[in-house]
């Protein structure tokens, strides 16, 4: 009887990747905030051309400081928050299938920010802020490393959901059609 040969299966899990991300996130945002914590008073700013300052910031809130004077009670809010979407997200990405890339880049850019700004949160009690973009008086909120990763993973979420989700779906049906008319 002839030997069947079949592929070698893959010894890595599909969303070490993943993680492996996140993880790289979190290491650059405490890495940057560290470094503005370390070179920056709070409010300390540097000029850097027309547009952008090195600043640092401490948010107690959310984004756009949101409830930044609240008490301090939205420091634990929005921890465990943090900690529960972190836990939501963190088993979506072991669950999602391999063909996914963009749905768990984005997860793990969601990830790895959340986790970043949930450590200061922990560890400090406020968020540390230090990119300042501007255009004349008018400045936008202070964020960091933690929150672009966040920006992007949304962005990506939603280009995903409107994009591509739907192509998925259709090709899984697809193939489900021609596995069915084939056992006919």
């Amino acid at each position: 009887m002839p030997r069947v040969q079949t592929e070698p299966k893959q010894r890595t899990l599909p969303w070490l990747k993943w993680f492996a991300l996140s993880a790289t996130i979190l290491l650059l945002d405490q890495l940057t905030k560290l470094w503005i914590m370390m070179e920056f008073s709070l409010g300390q700013s540097l000029y850097v051309n027309g547009i952008f300052n090195l600043v640092r910031a401490h948010n107690e809130g959310a984004a756009f400081s949101f409830l930044s004077d609240a008490g301090g009670w939205q420091r634990w809010l929005f921890s465990v928050i943090s900690i529960i979407v972190s836990l939501i997200i963190a088993l979506w990405l072991t669950r999602l299938p391999r063909q996914r890339v963009l749905e768990g880049l984005a997860l793990a850019l969601i990830l790895g920010g959340a986790l970043g700004n949930l450590y200061d949160r922990l560890t400090l009690g406020y968020v540390v802020d230090f990119l300042d973009f501007h255009w004349g008086n008018w400045h936008f909120a202070a964020f960091n490393v933690a929150d672009m990763a966040i920006s992007v993973g949304a962005v990506l979420i939603i280009i995903d959901g409107l994009f591509f989700q739907g192509s998925d779906e259709t090709d899984d049906s697809s193939d489900a059609t021609a596995v069915n008319t084939d056992k006919k």
